[in-house]
């Protein structure tokens, strides 16, 4: 398989990337209902507003750049393209125009990811699926991915790595709750029952990256051992509340007790003081 770089731009790629070096058959209008969907498209979510927005637009003036297609047997694959595919169904338009090439499943894999990437329309969790589908289908390593995607090594690295975050946790970034540098800072503690803790925290206080780089710096360093969560589920157990221990690495610490509302504080001073 031919390992070249997709450079700085689609408008780049096209003399001189994989898609120079694909053989064009002809530009045609092809029913909609002849065009199947990418199997390797990595973006799993379109923003409806946009979509209706499109859609719109293509019920007004049409569809204006065609999107590119290979032939299998009686029906043609999608290549590149979803976005205007999926708005010109949404338009109740009979056909569309199509580049129809001769490609590989490598390049349908990555002109598709390339696609997304030049336009930043993939959330970081979907960034790392493809990377790890690209990698394990093609037998690629880091950095023979990185040089495909243009990409530098250790930024393949680092977003591979967000997929051994706890599932709600990337879920929540997909949903653009949590950020690709909160995600890396999460990603960099452990254990998961943390990570799960922590982003929590970040997202009811809606941290900043810096915020939540400094927290989880700080409870990386403070995390209980075997002795102390034990410690933890005592309080918690007698008190009735959520209890946690922060560990100094002098040998101190503090007590963190919650609360949540003015009784329960009010109960947990007559507990404490044994009113």
């Amino acid at each position: 398989m031919s390992k070249k770089a997709l450079g700085k731009g689609l408008d780049a790629l096209i003399p001189r990337g994989v898609m120079a070096s694909l053989d064009v058959d002809k530009m045609t209008q092809i029913p909609l209902e002849r065009i199947r969907a990418n199997p390797n498209q990595p973006r799993k979510r379109f923003d409806g507003e946009r979509m209706h927005a499109l859609a719109e637009s293509i019920r007004t003036d049409g569809v204006l750049q065609p999107v590119v297609v290979r032939k299998t047997g009686d029906h043609y694959e999608l290549i590149m393209g979803e976005r205007r595919l999926q708005a010109a169904r949404l338009a109740g338009v009979p056909s569309i125009p199509a580049v129809v090439r001769t490609a590989t499943d490598a390049d349908t894999l990555r002109l598709a990811l390339v696609e997304n990437l030049q336009r930043e329309d993939l959330n970081p969790i979907e960034v790392a699926e493809a990377y790890k589908g690209l990698s394990e289908k093609f037998g690629l390593s880091h950095q023979e991915l990185a040089g495909m995607v243009g990409k530098d090594r250790s930024s393949v690295a680092n977003t591979l790595r967000l997929l051994a975050l706890p599932e709600s946790v990337q879920h929540d970034i997909e949903r653009g709750m949590l950020s690709a540098g909160h995600a890396r800072a999460l990603v960099n503690v452990g254990p998961e029952a943390l990570q799960l803790e922590l982003a929590r925290e970040v997202v009811a206080r809606r941290l900043t990256v810096r915020q939540t780089e400094q927290m989880a710096k700080v409870r990386a360093t403070s995390e209980p051992d075997a002795d102390h969560r034990a410690a933890e589920h005592r309080l918690t157990e007698a008190l009735g509340t959520r209890v946690r221990i922060v560990i100094r690495k002098n040998a101190s610490g503090r007590i963190e007790i919650e609360y949540h509302s003015l009784a329960a504080l009010n109960d947990l001073i007559d507990r404490l003081c044994g009113t």
